[in-house]
């Protein structure tokens, strides 16, 4: 294991090495970002820094992004085994939450058998209804389509408008804020969030059974003014799994603030 300032690695079954760090003191608790979030753009190091008075709090860069490896080929499976390199890492069992699509990576992790003690997410992307159109039947060829002629911008414009249901005229404005530099950069790894979110992302309930091996306490939050259609895919992912608590966060939206979501996640994990 190697450390670079405040970062160490993990190497993962393939051989790729994932970049993590860890902050604070207690009980293991890994948190998953979603879709082009990592470690230096996005919402786990702040989260962590809430959370690190109650838990040793592992973030990490998902490969592909950051300071974490990358391989030509990609199986969903790889990403199960950063994980459980990891919790190796951490000690298991460890207490797990993810946000978005990483929310259903972090279902993907439980199912799989890796050892969490209790999972938590928040507003995995999922549409179970009409209140807003499913992706469309070739939403990760298009992507794929974007990034292998070059096009990074095109598929993260495709991600926002189809996936995440922007307006358009917001993600025109989009290119134009700084952030969009450090987006390109990982949005080849667009189709890894895709590989755990579209077979739940087509206007229809969530299926039985699905994740009846997820016999953990499960918390499934969300916001308060977050749009209902994502809303409504928390509610039916508590619905379906064997041992879930519902929660909503007053004033919130996807981009929950880590002051809010921390006193949560504290008094479920404790």
């Amino acid at each position: 294991m190697e450390t670079k300032h405040n970062t160490q690695t993990v190497t993962s079954a393939d051989g790729t090495t994932i970049a993590f760090e860890r902050i604070g003191q207690g009980p293991a608790l890994i948190l998953v970002d979603g879709a082009m979030c990592h470690r230096a753009s996005g919402p786990a190091r702040p989260l962590a820094q809430e959370l690190a008075d109650s838990f040793t709090v592992y973030t990490y860069d998902r490969r592909g992004r950051g300071e974490s490896g990358h391989t030509a080929s990609y199986a969903p499976e790889h990403e199960l085994e950063d994980l459980a390199a990891l919790i190796e890492e951490a000690g298991a069992p460890v207490l797990l939450y993810g946000i978005s699509s990483g929310a259903a990576l972090a279902l993907a992790a439980v199912q799989s058998g890796l050892a969490v003690s209790r999972l938590a997410v928040y507003e995995p992307p999922f549409i179970v209804d009409d209140t807003r159109p499913p992706i469309p039947a070739d939403y990760t060829e298009r992507i794929q389509e974007f990034l292998a002629t070059g096009r990074p911008g095109k598929a993260i414009g495709y991600f926002m408008r189809k996936g995440v249901n922007l307006p358009g005229a917001m993600v025109a404005m989009m290119r134009f804020m700084p952030g969009w530099s450090g987006m390109k950069e990982v949005a080849r790894t667009l189709p890894y969030d895709a590989a755990f979110v579209t077979d739940f992302e087509r206007g229809r309930p969530l299926p039985e059974g699905q994740w009846d091996s997820i016999k953990v306490p499960t918390l499934v939050a969300d916001g308060a003014k977050s749009p209902a259609w994502i809303r409504n895919g928390a509610t039916d992912l508590a619905r379906v799994l064997p041992n879930a608590e519902r929660r909503t966060l007053p004033g919130q939206t996807h981009m929950v603030k880590p002051q809010a979501l921390a006193p949560v996640l504290k008094g479920f994990f404790r």
